[in-house]
């Protein structure tokens, strides 16, 4: 799992000069396994990554982090932008929500993506939330259970 989020990071990596945005991508192992669908799980890493592209102005910085105890994994994607407003925090995850909104470079938004991705992470009888703060950023969370 690690090298398959390393290498989507690396994308992200090589642009980040020309994106004027900072990268990281770290883990507490080396190695980490996760029983997923790569395809599928590999689409809500980069829609989440994606989406603090969107709202992270230039000179900010995106973190993704793994870690792995006993019974889960955890992966953080976190971000130092505009952060989502309060009032649509309870709806962030329904489909065409009103917390749609376009991105600080006019980028548009379908009101699908965080739906997609919540089912994803269900399929994967994981969890995803977030805290967020306006002006501060945002950091997405997703537990996976060990098999």
């Amino acid at each position: 799992m690690v090298s398959k989020i390393s290498l989507a990071g690396q994308e992200y990596f090589d642009m980040q000069d020309g994106l004027q945005i900072t990268f990281s991508c770290r883990s507490s192992k080396e190695r980490i396994f996760a029983e997923i669908d790569e395809d599928k799980f590999m689409q809500v890493i980069n829609n989440l990554i994606s989406n603090s592209l969107k709202f992270t102005p230039k000179n900010g910085n995106i973190d993704v982090y793994l870690t792995e105890s006993k019974k889960q994994i955890l992966i953080t994607v976190a971000d130092n932008g505009i952060g989502i407003p309060k009032e649509y925090h309870a709806t962030l995850f329904e489909k065409f929500t009103n917390a749609r909104r376009n991105g600080l470079n006019g980028e548009q938004s379908t009101g699908l993506g965080m739906s997609i991705i919540k089912t994803i992470v269900e399929w994967h009888k994981g969890k995803i939330w977030f805290d967020s703060e306006e002006n501060k950023g945002t950091k997405f969370y997703i537990e996976l259970p060990k098999v």
